[in-house]
């Protein structure tokens, strides 16, 4: 949209009630304190969901959790490699059908965001582009270079056409309030210069042309053109203003955790902490924000970027992996949207005032309608302390440290970020209760490396070429082959040295492997023995994902990339290999003869006598399905690195043997203070990832197959297929709540309460609370009443309910409840 964005839009009147969309156009606009949809200003709760990290038979599922939780709006990316994965070759079939996607997020009631790119970063495997589009000669990417940007608007242009064709711009009568072009440049444009600069005008520009009528946005482009709106992304964005002061203030990526990668720990932000960003957001004046991720899910595939981002992408979101609520973090925010939407007729039309108390740490800020005169107010205590605060007419309030309250007309407590009145969810993994153990039988093949090991490939060349250009990421293997002659009479002792730029490295001399070595960027060094005559190096190289992020990442080397290799002898003269003739030969002999797929692989498989602790091996096994509907994983404990897939599934790259250091950590996660990504750690000493998702849409009736390839050596006699489920549920809620405890999904019962106390119970998680210095003698039986035998029961925490007087218990009298559910 040339000019200014502010203006009249065509857009759908979604009504956000039910499931039935009216498709009647409205006029909307957007100023700088709301969104205005039929007149009504709003603000906006959006939340991020990718639809090729989940199934499409999990899509309504997730969204509809979403909506439950309180969001209005469902935002996605789009990523230009799952789509275009060869130039002109398009794929928008199954989990990749995202005009499906939008079409189930209006059927739910919702807002969509689109966020094109098309570079998404996301943590995918190479930031979202196609490796194929690094192979265009003279191309620069994310620059002004026309190469790039013709492809670029290319790809542009095709997603806005589907859309315009499905109907799913709000101007249409669809979901798509926003949509977005490039994605934090401006996080690292200074390198690009003042070609960085044309670019940003250029993305501008052609994205207004494609005239979608709704406003396109960029994230952290503080000179983004006034025809797009600048966004915030990061842990806090509170204090983001944006470059036009007319654009409404958006949050696009407020991170509800952190991704893992492999050999690391497990991330974790607190519920209070994430409650507290996004109360003090709109406390700041905010309109719009998005939790990334809502829901992370799974990189199925080779779609996990970095490199080394581990295959599970939970990211600590609201909803789990596998779609299940992650309590408390999911009915915490639920709350906080639930007093947020209270107050959204005053924030959205009023005169703002903020008042500092407690030498500036307290802060009130006071939102008093235009129209009528009615208040909303946030009360923030940004110190590590608790603080007592007299508002005078409004009435002495306690702010816990670090908190927001959101206070009804100004003196009434509807919520309060550090208070946390919701259930907490023990998910276990688990055989079904139905089910009988039963060990796994295998079947195993090896993988065919006698060409390889001979030296014979696919291709050759004279010069050590870049992993991308050479294997164009249609694998992440690629083997480098060359020959060597030893023309003494005797065997030669040297060291075999190798320049590496990333990620597995697997050395072989005459067929034999001598070493093997991982990381970003390492030179390897390994003896070798070379017999009389002529010997042959063969270099297996892996990636484990293309990196995805930071200054000119496309053009960071991948592989062997030029070397050296080189051989140093006894006597420390050195031979430098990297000009040889080297034979080449893309990904491995069972990935081209589709060992994976039990249908129309070629494999010959072997019964009995199972080979273990063997590289380069592929198991089989079959299988019966879990019983009940609970999320499926299976557990590869036993094995090396690898890939697995079910029924021709890929589940994504496996590596259970890598463990998290066990240093570092004592337990212990505090709320207060600001978040980063290595606060709140755990997982010290495990697997980064022993557990993989099964989605049950992978999984038939009758018998199933379970295909590993095992890189390193590993056992695959403990491999077994178990559910998650919820087992045990605790919580917490202040006198004046309702405390809400549910089984996940109604998938069990309430069948046992372990622990019922309502006066001043002390500790605050699972398996620690105790009977403190007051305690109603009816606890028990009043929670038993209202819970057992029931998939989900609500009890209003009150003395009422546990038959007390007015006078008893403390000044903050709450209940606390463990259950379990069977």
């Amino acid at each position: 949209m040339p000019g200014s964005w502010i203006g009249i839009l065509l857009i759908a009147s979604l009504g956000l009630i039910g499931s039935c969309l009216a498709a009647a156009a409205a006029a909307v606009e957007y100023d700088s304190s709301a969104v205005i949809i039929n007149g009504q200003r709003k603000i906006i709760l959006s939340g991020s969901i990718h639809y090729p990290r989940s199934t499409v038979e999990m899509w309504s599922d997730l969204i509809q959790k979403a909506k439950e939780g309180g969001l209005d709006t469902i935002e996605t990316y789009i990523f230009w490699n799952a789509h275009e994965p060869r130039r002109r070759e398009y794929n928008f079939t199954g989990n990749l059908d995202f005009v499906k996607f939008f079409q189930k997020v209006q059927e739910a009631g919702l807002y969509g965001i689109l966020r094109i790119g098309p570079y998404a970063c996301a943590e995918w495997n190479y930031g979202g582009f196609p490796v194929w589009l690094h192979n265009i000669p003279e191309i620069k990417f994310r620059t002004d270079n026309e190469i790039f940007k013709n492809e670029m608007q290319t790809f542009t242009t095709k997603i806005v056409n589907m859309a315009k064709e499905a109907k799913l711009f709000a101007s249409q009568g669809g979901p798509i309030i926003l949509a977005q072009i490039e994605n934090e440049y401006g996080n690292v444009m200074g390198p690009y210069g003042e070609a960085g600069k044309s670019y940003v005008q250029w993305c501008a520009q052609m994205a207004a042309a494609q005239n979608i009528g709704v406003p396109w946005i960029m994230c952290q482009q503080s000179d983004a053109p006034s025809s797009v709106i600048n966004t915030c992304n990061g842990f806090y964005c509170h204090t983001f203003t944006p470059n036009n002061p007319k654009s409404p203030k958006m949050w696009t990526e407020n991170w509800t955790g952190w991704y893992k990668k492999w050999g690391q720990k497990d991330p974790h932000r607190t519920a209070e902490d994430l409650a507290f960003s996004v109360a003090r957001f709109f406390q700041y004046n905010g309109v719009l924000q998005n939790y990334y991720m809502y829901h992370g899910g799974t990189n199925f595939g080779r779609t996990s970027g970095g490199p080394f981002i581990a295959t599970s992408y939970d990211y600590d979101a609201p909803l789990d992996e596998y779609g299940n609520l992650n309590q408390p973090k999911w009915g915490h925010l639920k709350n906080l949207h639930t007093a947020l939407k209270l107050g959204e007729k005053i924030l959205t039309n009023s005169t703002v005032k903020t008042t500092k108390y407690s030498d500036g740490w307290i802060e009130l800020t006071t939102y008093t309608s235009n129209i009528d005169g009615e208040r909303l107010c946030f009360l923030s205590n940004t110190k590590m302390d608790d603080l007592d605060v007299d508002l005078q007419q409004d009435g002495k309030y306690f702010v816990p440290a670090w908190s927001v309250s959101i206070l009804q007309d100004c003196n009434k407590e509807t919520y309060n970020t550090a208070k946390v009145n919701v259930q907490t969810s023990l998910i276990v993994k688990k055989l079904h209760e139905s089910d009988t153990p039963l060990k796994l039988s295998w079947e195993w093949a090896p993988e065919p490396t006698k060409a390889p090991l001979h030296g014979q490939g696919g291709f050759k060349a004279t010069q050590l070429l870049e992993q991308k250009a050479a294997a164009y990421d249609e694998s992440d293997y690629l083997w480098y082959m060359t020959s060597v002659d030893n023309n003494g009479t005797d065997s030669k002792n040297v060291t075999l040295r190798v320049k590496y730029s990333g990620q597995f490295l697997h050395a072989f001399v005459n067929g034999k492997e001598i070493g093997s070595q991982h990381g970003y960027t390492f030179t390897f060094e390994k003896p070798a023995l070379l017999k009389p005559g002529t010997n042959i190096i063969s270099l297996l190289s892996a990636t484990v994902g293309l990196q995805n992020y930071g200054q000119f990442f496309d053009e960071g080397p991948e592989g062997i990339a030029g070397g050296p290799v080189e051989l140093i002898d006894s006597g420390n003269t050195t031979t430098d290999l990297s000009s040889n003739e080297w034979s080449y030969k893309v990904g491995l002999n069972g990935e081209g003869g589709r060992f994976y797929n039990p249908t129309s692989g070629r494999a010959k498989w072997v019964s009995g006598n199972l080979r273990v602790g063997r590289a380069m091996t592929w198991y089989k096994t079959t299988f019966q399905a879990p019983s009940g509907t609970e999320p499926v994983v299976v557990d590869l404990q036993g094995m090396g690195k690898g890939h697995a897939w079910v029924n021709g599934n890929s589940l994504g790259r496996s590596w259970p043997i890598l463990t998290a250091d066990p240093n570092g950590l004592d337990g212990k996660c505090d709320y207060r203070g600001q978040y980063k990504e290595d606060k709140c750690l755990s997982n010290c000493g495990n697997p980064t990832q022993r557990w993989y998702h099964v989605p049950r849409s992978f999984l038939n009736n009758g018998s199933n197959t379970l295909i590993l390839f095992e890189e390193i050596g590993g056992n695959p006699s403990d491999v077994s297929f178990q559910i998650t489920a919820t087992e045990t549920i605790c919580g917490n809620a202040y006198e004046g709540t309702t405390l809400e405890l549910s089984c996940n999904g109604g998938r069990r019962i309430i069948s046992d309460i372990q622990y019922a106390s309502f006066g001043d119970p002390q500790g605050s998680s699972c398996g620690s609370f105790q009977r403190g210095s007051v305690e109603a003698s009816r606890s028990f039986s009043a929670v038993e009443k209202a819970c057992i035998g029931k998939e989900s029961c609500s009890i209003n925490v009150s003395k009422t309910t546990f038959g007390v007087e007015d006078s008893f218990g403390v000044d903050n009298n709450r209940l606390a409840v463990q259950a379990v559910c069977i």
